[in-house]
């Protein structure tokens, strides 16, 4: 899969023009861009800002023998720059460099004639000059042009650009009154990393974008056309559901259907998911939901929901969920749920065909490493001895996993990590044995045991690579998860004796394809990447949105739950133009029509609720930008949706969250 984010320049364009949408509309701003491939950029930005188009033409000064590298650049008005630390790394002479801006220096002028085609250069004195080109490495040619710029007196001078490292735009912002960088990919390969179409621009089509520029004032780029193709593809859902015809022919044959939420405290996501979860289980003989939950908690609700439990009711199933953010399973959406699945299955004689309920997640390292324990206590004793000793490694970090990672990572305590990759390994390596008592039931339990041992080895290096790269963590985390869905593929096929098929539930973030997403810059990857690429087209990846309403989440990590109130969505959102499409819910698929997917493949900003909201700083804190279309196979979008009702109410959600008015509200 690609980590590209931008379609094509004009995509790029679209998606600045977003970041700069305080400057729309104003009568002291003029867009520059840098010829060739930043002005198709440029022209979005000017549209979008309704703004006038130049060009400011830069020529780079290239490396003799590798004239990818730049040595320099150089401007209008006789201006040059010159790397320094590249000139003298390489031993370039003062005559080499002087050849070089010479000949790029007609080229330069040959530019400029061939594109204003007589016309003036626009006059840039005491205005705000957005500079704009399709990408930055070094950043070389733009300081030029900033130099250049300096001469002609603007008031302000802003640099947008679509990709460039962090060190270059940090670099950038000692030098203008503000820099934009769109994304900042790391590692920084090349600019052209981060589209799927970076064909050469030519010397026509500037002058084309050029030319039409002059013609016309650029109208804003508002899209009734994009409503219309959103509005044309809209499909009805009842309280987010769609109906089962629909549901039916998206998921055809796939082995696994991914459901995702935009927030983890939203009503209508986690109770659309479950109707449409019971529908596959009851129609389409699917097996099993796994869900973002740790493991031995989801495994207490998979025994009672299988008849193997000493829980009397669905409520006590899930008294395993105590961790921080409890509400996340312990609501009466999901109480609901299970109660229905257990009625589900005590319909079933065969214990290998009940469905089961499973967790991906790796967060319970001591409480699996104690489920480890006990199931060893039951089949080898001996074994169970051996595997308290390895375990007790985790005894110094006082039943908190952080404080291990913490300790771990700094030196300050021992790495547990062969302990608990020994213990896996014997567990694996005695399986056959433990295997040969009798039952489905057995089996279940070694395959639990097993998943927990893995669990263990997995969370070690989770918590220990916590506090050394978010990527990195973030990365093991969500291909553990893949992981486990394989593994629990694997065994239910095994018990059942034909392919099993899986739901899986978790936040967006998680589900929907992240080579789609600007997160891919970054170096992450998540579950609906690993799952497409391992699966093809036997995954189906479904999204939620939602533009207003409620929420249940908290201020910070571990904080009690709030019922907060969500604002409307941003401007440039996939939220937003949902919103505007005037329909209450709604699905977009994008296998058909083609016009829908086509809107919804450009980069927009998606809104991301977990368990923390936090109102005031959305976004920075809760949007990202993404291409829907790529990201997902279909996304529901419920307009106003309303807060989760955690089992565990407290006087705090129940008084919900004041207005922003407050105390001057009526």
């Amino acid at each position: 899969m690609s980590d590209r984010l931008f379609r094509d320049r004009r995509d790029a364009g679209r998606v600045l023009a977003g970041l700069l949408d305080g400057y729309r509309d104003r009568d002291d701003v003029i867009v520059l861009g840098l010829p060739r491939g930043g002005v198709p950029v440029a022209h979005e930005v000017a549209t979008a800002l309704a703004a006038p188009l130049d060009v400011l033409p830069v020529r780079k000064l290239g490396v003799p023998d590798h004239p990818d590298l730049a040595m320099g650049a150089v401007a209008g008005g006789d201006v040059v720059v010159v790397d320094d630390d590249i000139v003298r790394g390489l031993g370039i002479t003062p005559e080499v460099v002087r050849r070089a801006t010479e000949r790029e220096g007609r080229e330069l002028l040959r530019r400029e004639h061939l594109y204003r085609e007589g016309r003036p250069m626009v006059d840039v004195a005491g205005k705000t000059v957005v500079l704009v080109d399709d990408g930055l490495a070094t950043g070389a040619g733009v300081r030029a042009a900033i130099q250049a710029l300096r001469g002609l007196e603007p008031a302000r001078v802003v640099v947008a650009v679509p990709a460039a490292p962090e060190s270059t735009c940090a670099e950038l912002r000692r030098h203008v009154d503000e820099a934009v960088c769109a994304v900042t990919p790391s590692p920084f390969f090349a600019v052209g990393e981060s589209y799927w179409d970076f064909a050469r621009t030519t010397d026509e089509e500037v002058r084309d974008l050029l030319r039409a520029a002059a013609r016309t004032r650029p109208a804003p780029a508002a899209a009734p056309t994009e409503i219309s193709a959103i509005r044309a593809a809209a499909i009805p859902v009842r309280d987010g559901a769609p109906p089962d015809d629909v549901l039916f022919d998206l998921v055809g044959d796939a082995r696994f259907v991914l459901i995702g939420e935009a927030s983890h405290g939203t009503h209508e996501f986690y109770a659309a998911r479950a109707h449409m979860t019971r529908r596959l289980i009851e129609e389409m003989g699917f097996a099993a939901v796994a869900a973002e939950a740790d493991w031995p908690d989801a495994y207490r609700v998979n025994r009672f929901v299988r008849g193997r439990s000493d829980d009397a009711t669905a409520e006590e199933s899930l008294r395993g969920f105590e961790r921080f953010p409890a509400w996340m399973w312990r609501n009466t959406d999901v109480r609901d749920f299970v109660d229905r699945l257990r009625e589900h299955n005590d319909r079933i004689g065969d214990e290998r065909a009940r469905v089961g309920f499973y967790g991906l997640d790796l967060y319970s390292l001591h409480r699996s490493a104690d489920e480890v324990i006990g199931y060893l206590e039951g089949v080898d004793p001996e074994a169970a001895a051996r595997a308290r000793e390895r375990y007790s490694c985790f005894d110094h970090s006082d039943g908190d996993a952080q404080n291990y990672g913490y300790a771990a990572a700094f030196g300050a305590g021992e790495s547990c990590e062969r302990a608990a990759l020994e213990q896996l390994v014997e567990l694996r390596r005695e399986a056959l044995d433990h295997a040969r008592r009798d039952g489905s039931a057995a089996e279940a339990d070694l395959f639990d045991a097993e998943q927990n041992a893995r669990l263990v080895s997995d969370a070690e290096r989770y918590y220990r690579t916590m506090f050394s790269g978010r990527v990195s963590s973030w990365n093991l985390r969500d291909r553990h998860m893949a992981d486990t869905l394989d593994a629990l593929a694997e065994h239910l096929t095994g018990q059942r004796g034909a392919p099993a098929r899986i739901v899986v539930w978790a936040h967006n973030s998680h589900l929907g394809d992240a080579s789609a997403t600007e997160s891919a810059a970054r170096g992450e990857l998540n579950v609906g990447q690993l799952v497409r690429e391992r699966h093809g087209d036997d995954c189906r990846l479904i999204g939620f949105t939602t533009h207003g309403g409620t929420v249940t989440a908290a201020d910070d990590w571990g904080a009690p739950a709030d019922r907060k109130r969500v604002r409307p969505a941003l401007a440039d959102s996939v939220e937003e133009l949902f919103h505007d499409v005037g329909r209450a819910e709604f699905m977009v698929r994008f296998d058909r029509p083609p016009q829908a997917a086509e809107v919804l493949r450009d980069a927009r900003l998606q809104r991301a609720i977990g368990v923390i909201y936090r109102p005031r700083t959305e976004r920075q804190s809760h949007y990202f930008r993404a291409r829907v279309a790529d990201q997902f196979d279909a996304v529901i979008h419920l307009d106003e949706t309303r807060a989760l009702e955690p089992l565990d109410r407290n006087t705090r959600w129940d008084a919900g969250e004041l207005p922003d008015t407050y105390p001057y509200a009526v």
